[in-house]
């Protein structure tokens, strides 16, 4: 009786068709999306004007300046959350077949997890988590010792 893992590492590379399959079907995207582009530039308006080139937001016009003054951390947030759920992704796609990888796949997500908590803790150590207004005034504190 052989294991899963050894079954899946004798299986035979795809065969010619597969390729062939796969080619034709790239390039009849890379088609499309190049037929696409194409219609929209030639079928585009050309017409320019100054109330056309004026940003527009749910039929709010703009009073001030779009730029932002300060730090959000909302981006952070997001990012971390990107981050956070691709770790998730990989995680539960090795938990569904943690009986087929064995201690090699817990290995492997072993090491995964280590490396993003050890970035995790980098962030923490170098004040990338620390928000709101304390953690601008310990900022300004430290900058003006300096």
């Amino acid at each position: 009786m052989t294991s899963p893992v050894n079954e899946i590492a004798s299986a035979t590379p795809p065969g010619f068709e597969s390729y062939l399959a796969f080619g034709i079907y790239s390039m009849v995207a890379l088609g499309l999306i190049a037929v696409l582009l194409l219609l929209s530039w030639g079928l585009g308006h050309r017409t320019r004007s100054r109330t056309k080139n004026e940003p527009y937001e749910s039929g709010v016009y703009p009073t001030d300046n779009a730029r932002l003054k300060g730090p959000v951390p909302f981006y952070l947030v997001a990012i971390f959350f990107l981050l956070f759920d691709v770790e998730v992704i990989f995680v539960a796609s090795w938990a569904v077949a943690y009986d087929r990888l064995g201690w090699a796949g817990f290995a492997q997500v072993s090491f995964f997890i280590l490396i993003l908590f050890a970035g995790l803790v980098h962030l923490w150590k170098t004040g990338a988590l620390d928000w709101g207004p304390s953690a601008q005034r310990h900022q300004r504190d430290r900058q003006r010792l300096s």
